[in-house]
């Protein structure tokens, strides 16, 4: 016969307390002292009792779970996000629930609401969708804590960002100082803050030099793979094909590099590339991609740590707004524009 999981009433004979008593230390409650509690959390463990996580949950009202979306969690890059966050959440006592939307709008509404309807105390989202006003009212319609990752939308949300347009203005203009002006920007939609802020950047540097943009230059569509090498091979195939491409999302790298490869063009005897977000690809790709980054793990735990405070009234209504610092890193996959 298996032995049977010892009860809460173990614990408190054990302990010489009262069920009220190991309930009140349970449930976090301050009326506790510290000697009586140390005994308690002693015999908790002595006893390996696992409390009712169910009845915890109704009895406190929240379920210690965080929810948690993100476009693709095989990306090295959001799964540093996503062991961050988690290490920050868990030392709060909280579990974080993790799905992938695929980059899908419709598959990230669909999880929002899933998650709502399991009773999360909170979200982190880096919204893939358009934040119109119909997505923002189903947002605040919620009634939890949101975090939102770099993204600026909804307003009244907590967000933590990077600085695109710094680190893909001193982007470009490395570019420019090595003689390239047909730079190829590939980004997102500009309604996405990164997008946004990235051809902010890149028009920066050209405007710093006094030179003009050339606007068929700039090409937005999404952050996937697909997308970059589906823009790279056209744009590779033009009569006046850029020199340099800077791909100007995390995974658009792999699907720019597969388009020069199609065509049998060299890295960066023909064309220059330019990343964005530190990636294995773009550290051991032969020659090393040259790229625009940020800190994700920094940028998990900033996120969960708002969350927390939110979740736990630790702040005033105002919305907080962190931005981090990103920087360029030159590496071999950059050099002296051949016109």
């Amino acid at each position: 016969m298996p032995q049977e999981k010892p009860t809460i009433r173990d614990v408190a004979r054990t302990a010489g307390v009262s069920i009220g008593t190991v309930s009140r230390v349970l449930n976090g409650s301050n009326t506790v002292g510290e000697e009586l509690r140390a005994k308690v959390l002693d015999t908790i463990r002595q006893l390996d009792f696992e409390p009712n996580a169910a009845a915890q949950s109704m009895r406190r009202r929240t379920t210690l779970t965080v929810g948690c979306i993100v476009r693709e969690i095989v990306i090295p890059a959001m799964a540093e996000f996503a062991r961050s966050s988690q290490r920050v959440l868990e030392k709060a006592g909280y579990s974080l629930l993790l799905s992938n939307s695929d980059g899908r709008p419709e598959t990230e509404i669909q999880l929002i609401k899933r998650m709502h309807s399991r009773q999360i105390d909170g979200i982190m989202l880096g919204a893939y969708s358009s934040v119109d006003q119909q997505f923002d009212d189903m947002l605040k319609n919620l009634g939890i804590p949101i975090v939102v990752v770099d993204r600026d939308k909804p307003f009244w949300a907590d967000a933590v960002v990077a600085d695109h347009a710094k680190g893909l203005q001193a982007a470009t203009e490395h570019l420019l100082d090595l003689g390239h002006e047909r730079i190829a920007l590939l980004t997102g939609q500009p309604q996405i803050l990164p997008a946004r802020e990235r051809i902010r950047g890149y028009r920066a540097a050209f405007e710093k030099r006094g030179l003009k943009v050339d606007e068929k230059m700039i090409h937005t569509g999404s952050f996937l793979s697909a997308d970059g090498f589906r823009t790279s091979s056209m744009i590779l195939g033009s009569r006046t094909p850029p020199t340099a491409i800077i791909a100007g999302g995390i995974e658009m790298l792999s699907g720019v590099i597969r388009a020069v490869r199609a065509r049998n063009l060299s890295i960066p005897d023909d064309i220059s590339i330019i990343g964005a977000g530190q990636s294995e690809l773009a550290e051991f790709h032969v020659p090393a991609i040259s790229i625009e980054g940020w800190d994700h793990g920094e940028m998990g735990s900033i996120a969960a740590s708002l969350l927390l405070d939110r979740m736990l009234d630790r702040v005033d209504a105002e919305p907080r707004h962190v931005v981090l610092p990103t920087t360029f890193t030159a590496r071999g996959s950059t050099s002296l524009a051949k016109n």
